[in-house]
């Protein structure tokens, strides 16, 4: 027993105190949610947030209705991967792959455990979507114009420098100047504060703009949800939340096969649009088909075509000469490549490719980012020149057969 409570009095009691100490310091540096993040992540075996974790968070749900299966390629049965894709899905940890080819579905599959209907975090693929929405508000007159100060809708900013001169364009491009630092694994930082905090409006608003807006690229989630708090404003008056508007102007018109849940902040009072727009992979790739075919859906137009080719043309003026300009507004492009894409792309290796010239949209989903060679002519990240060479391989020889 003396053993014991020695024990407790040197080892235990300063534990204890030092926990403490450490929560107080936590909480008063604004910086509590690093508990949840560890809760979140770390003691559930992860190392970041993870495609299933939208059951951690309430969630405004976007509904589906009256849903449009997609139309099987007549090739659907006979397609085979080629060695290369087929050990690179093995063994990356995919958990979805689906090729759509001039409209019609072509090849989908599906790993541990996951299926058709199976719902998982977009990450940084719903950057695209917020973009959307913000050019069909515009359409829509709630929003002035696509450069429209973002004073307007945040008057947080009326006497900021440099937020005076930046518009909404600015952050669907990411050329805003907005103070961000952009990290996955790190707790401390403002990209795990949004993502497990409890107020993201209040976070948001509480950062400056601390360059000149219109400058270089650089990426930055904080851009893409300073839009959207701008958008949930504008749409708040009409009676819209991000979801509801997302469910009327795109999710049913596009026939959904299911519902969609898009995660909120802690204060359940906005969406986090930056990501965390949860769906399956075959609803994901209408998104691309959506641009593929210039906002057109079975004879309605969704979006503007002007609008599609705004978000899809790459931003020259952002990059620097000799640089590929890799990036238009929310959707990332490699048009000088080999084999010319643009893409919509999510942390841990979500995403949706389309290859314009090809009339192919590619969906891939997964728990971690593959990583294989790269491939000499193509300027994103490996595994995208990989996906996109071996799907165009496959096709080629169908074409041949």
């Amino acid at each position: 027993m003396a053993v014991l409570k020695t024990l407790f009095k040197w080892i235990v009691l300063p534990i204890v105190a030092l926990l403490i100490v450490v929560s107080l310091g936590l909480a008063a540096t604004g910086n509590a949610y690093i508990f949840r993040g560890l809760q979140l992540t770390y003691l559930k075996g992860e190392a970041t947030a993870n495609i299933d974790d939208y059951i951690d968070f309430d969630n405004r749900t976007i509904r589906a209705k009256d849903p449009i299966t997609w139309e099987k390629d007549a090739n659907f049965e006979q397609v085979k991967l080629t060695p290369t894709l087929q050990s690179a899905l093995d063994t990356d940890e995919t958990v979805a792959f689906a090729i759509i080819k001039d409209g019609k579905l072509m090849y989908e599959n599906y790993w541990q455990g996951y299926g058709s209907d199976s719902h998982t975090n977009s990450f940084s693929i719903a950057k695209s979507v917020v973009t959307m929405l913000y050019l069909k508000a515009v359409e829509d007159g709630y929003i002035g114009s696509i450069d429209e100060p973002i004073t307007r809708w945040l008057p947080e900013y009326a006497d900021s420098q440099y937020a005076q001169r930046c518009t909404l364009a600015d952050l669907s491009a990411m050329t805003s100047g907005y103070d961000w630092t952009e990290d996955y694994y790190f707790p401390i930082n403002p990209t795990a504060e949004s993502y497990y905090g409890h107020d993201l409006v209040k976070q948001m608003v509480s950062r400056d703009f601390v360059e000149p807006c219109g400058g270089q690229f650089e990426y930055s989630s904080g851009d893409t949800q300073m839009l959207g708090i701008a958008l949930s404003r504008a749409l708040e008056a009409h009676g819209y939340t991000i979801s509801s508007y997302l469910q009327e102007k795109f999710w049913q018109p596009l026939g959904m096969q299911g519902d969609a849940y898009w995660s909120l902040d802690g204060a359940e009072n906005i969406e986090k649009v930056y990501c965390c727009l949860n769906a399956s992979a075959l609803d994901f790739a209408k998104f691309g088909q959506l641009l593929l075919n210039g906002g057109e859906w079975q004879g309605e137009q969704l979006l503007s075509k002007e609008h599609v080719n705004f978000m899809i043309t790459p931003n020259t003026a952002a990059f620097p000469d000799g640089q590929a300009p890799i990036y238009g507004h929310s959707v990332w492009t490699d048009m000088d490549s080999p084999i010319p894409f643009y893409a919509m792309l999510g942390h841990l290796g979500q995403r949706v490719l389309v290859l314009p010239e090809e009339n192919i949209v590619i969906v891939r989903l997964g728990k971690q980012k593959g990583k294989p060679v790269p491939i000499e002519g193509f300027h994103l990240e490996p595994d995208l020149g990989q996906y996109v060479t071996e799907v165009k391989a496959m096709i080629d020889e169908l074409t041949v057969e």
